[in-house]
This record gives structure tokens, C-alpha cells and sequence, in this order.
């Protein structure tokens, strides 16, 4: 199991709602967030069972996207239970992601 695709508002809405989250909100024209995608893969495989790994397309959910501010991509933002704890923008490397995930899930 790699990352979750969130195709919709709704999907996100259920998506965050419980528990600790990192979504990587992107498009498909965006050169640094397809660098950015093995490393939420890696993630995504660490953290199975403790966090939901997800990624959204930015273009395919401009409301979303609007409602958080998302203005530029790769943004990855780590939620728990439905509130925004930290956001990263622009191309991170794996240990910076990874630790914080971890002190969410002490």
C-alpha cells in the first residue's frame, strides 16, 4: 500500500478527520513534486498502520486547495484529528518529514 489518492473535498474532508495525516497537495505538471513523490512513498510505507500518507492534485481540487492557502507545489501539510499542525512548502527531504510525523505520534 503506497499513498492515498484523495480525489475530492469530501474524501479529504473524511481523509484528515481522525488521527495524524500528511498530504502532499500537488500537480501532475509540476517537476519538484515528482521528486518529492518516492519520498512520500517511503513514508507512506513507514508509517502504515500509525498515519495516513495521501496525496492530492491541486488542479483537480482548486477548492480545496483555495481553502488552505495552497499557493505553491509541492505543499505537504500534516494534520491530526482535522487541525493543521505544520506545513511545509517546496521540496523536502525525507528525515525532515519523517521526524515530524514522529513527535506527532509519540
Amino acid at each position: 500500500m503506497g499513498i492515498r489518492k484523495i480525489p475530492s473535498a469530501e474524501e479529504f474532508k473524511k481523509a484528515i478527520e481522525n488521527g495524524v495525516t500528511l498530504v502532499d497537495f500537488s500537480a501532475p505538471w509540476c517537476a519538484p513534486c515528482h521528486f518529492q513523490e518516492p519520498i512520500i512513498n517511503k513514508l507512506a510505507y513507514q508509517f502504515k498502520g500509525e498515519a495516513l500518507i495521501a496525496s492530492m492534485d491541486i488542479h483537480e481540487n482548486q477548492d480545496v486547495a483555495m481553502k488552505l492557502g495552497i499557493q505553491c507545489v509541492p505543499t505537504m501539510v500534516i494534520f491530526k484529528n482535522s487541525k493543521e499542525i505544520q506545513r511545509f512548502v517546496g521540496l523536502h527531504p525525507e528525515y525532515v518529514l519523517f521526524d515530524a510525523l514522529k513527535k506527532l505520534l509519540k
